[in-house]
């Protein structure tokens, strides 16, 4: 994964990055096609001195604290971190990491620690944009990330205790908004953006990348590409790549076949049908195409009804 593990503290007299004004239009473009896929799996209690290891997971995680506080260790991480109720541990790839409170009996530590945990699947995981461009390991902090984040995972806590009807759909709504509140605030906060990110913070790039996520079936060009940021196709090309490193036309490539994996779980749309929305006007060449990028072919894909994994 591109870019280092990131604790992101607030600046003390302004917020680090690009204003989010620059972000928010192509962030909230990606996000509303990506179908980013977030379930939570499980509800922990810890009372007393206790440590969970987890090795490196096949997806994503996630971990909210729901009330107490713990250390947070990751090998990536230079240092542990304190976290307490409200906070969130992201780690997009699911790396090893340890949850622990090893001082026991310490008045500053209550008796009970909860902790909601859940599964991040990206689509089209080699290739997904923010798989590429978030850090190993961020955390969102509870007094730092706004009053809809502390509501949201209030609500989530409160809900674990709750015997309602349809429980586990209201608890991945609400964790599936949360996380993408935890990006957003990731975003506008990180000091370093690289990649995505530091795009994003660019106007004419992030210009160009809201326009394509948008509507990925546009018959782009370097040419309509270079017009839509002002810029000459080849200083375009280089600021593009430069940013994101991948040439423009293969970032509307990868993210045509994302936005592509979601669309053929919809048995109502035929491959053909798929491929002349995404700007294809042969379907042979979207199929050869969405098997070069993904490593399986759209039929494939359709009848296991699952995302490939690329390693």
């Amino acid at each position: 994964m591109e870019g280092s593990p990131v604790h992101i503290e607030p600046h003390p007299d302004r917020p680090d990055g690009p204003p989010p004004r620059l972000i928010e239009p192509a962030l909230e473009s990606l996000l509303n096609q990506s179908m980013l896929q977030v379930e939570v799996v499980a509800e922990l209690h810890r009372c007393g001195s206790w440590f969970l290891s987890q090795p490196r997971y096949r997806s994503g995680l996630f971990h909210l604290v729901g009330a107490g506080r713990c250390t947070f260790e990751c090998p990536t991480l230079g240092e542990p971190v304190q976290l307490e109720a409200g906070d969130l541990v992201v780690l997009p790839q699911g790396d090893a990491h340890r949850l622990s409170v090893d001082v026991p009996g310490h008045p500053e530590h209550p008796d009970r620690t909860s902790f909601i945990c859940g599964e991040l699947k990206f689509p089209g995981n080699a290739h997904h944009p923010l798989s590429h461009a978030l850090p190993a390991c961020f955390v969102t902090r509870a007094r730092d990330a706004g009053a809809t984040f502390r509501q949201l995972s209030s609500m989530m806590v409160a809900l674990v205790d709750a015997g309602v009807v349809g429980r586990q759909v209201l608890l991945n709504k609400l964790a599936d908004a949360l996380f993408t509140l935890a990006i957003c605030d990731y975003a506008s906060r990180a000091g370093e953006h690289r990649g995505l990110f530091a795009a994003l913070g660019d106007p004419r790039i992030s210009r160009v990348l809201h326009a394509v996520h948008e509507t990925p079936g546009q018959c782009w060009t370097m040419q309509s590409l270079a017009c839509l940021a002002c810029m000459s196709r080849s200083a375009f090309a280089e600021r593009f790549t430069h940013l994101m490193k991948m040439p423009p036309m293969q970032y509307v490539t990868q993210w045509r076949v994302t936005v592509a994996e979601q669309m053929l779980r919809d048995r109502r749309q035929s491959v053909a049908d798929i491929a002349q929305q995404l700007g294809y006007s042969s379907e042979a060449a979207f199929r050869r195409l969405f098997k070069r990028v993904s490593g399986v072919s759209p039929g494939r894909l359709r009848v296991e009804g699952t995302c490939p994994t690329l390693n």
